[in-house]
């Protein structure tokens, strides 16, 4: 088996996702890049995967070298429970409600509790294994797309509430 085959991530459609979403750990190594820094290198990250969502991913704050910064705001989800924003915030630079997390999350997804998702489209660079991270359309889901996703990624004009 070449390397190229060992890191490449399966292919998956996101209209099979479940509905109600699935909670997953992930076997790929995940990297978050910010502030000129690597922050993020984990092999104990969880994803969440919904249909027709990218998958989000959850880090352990254990795993997390920076600093983060209650945010205003927050928001709920019907499955997951309440979450709360976070800024993050390497050396000068800080990104505005870059992180989100949910202290009591519901049963079915109480081993969130506590870890982080980030958006993507503000930290420098993101990767699941090898691949690299392209952020979910539009500006209210925070899922992680990767070039291994097929389907329709809600989250563009027109999808938020189908």
């Amino acid at each position: 088996m070449t390397s190229e085959a060992i890191q490449r991530l399966p292919v998956e459609n996101v209209q099979d996702y479940p509905r109600p979403p699935a909670l997953q750990k992930v076997p790929q190594r995940v990297k978050i890049h910010f502030g000129g820094r690597l922050i993020v290198d984990t092999e104990h990250a969880l994803r969440v995967l919904e249909t027709h969502h990218a998958p989000t991913y959850y880090i352990p704050p254990s795993d997390v070298d920076a600093d983060l910064i209650a945010a205003p705001g927050a928001t709920f989800c019907e499955w997951k429970g309440s979450a709360r924003y976070w800024t993050v915030r390497v050396g000068g630079r800080s990104a505005v409600r870059a992180a989100w997390s949910y202290a009591d999350p519901t049963g079915r997804f109480s081993a969130l509790a506590d870890h982080l998702a980030f958006y993507s489209s503000l930290m420098d660079l993101c990767q699941v294994g090898e691949a690299k991270v392209t952020p979910q359309p539009g500006d209210f889901y925070g899922g992680w797309v990767t070039d291994n996703l097929q389907g329709i990624v809600k989250g563009g004009p027109g999808t938020r509430h189908w």
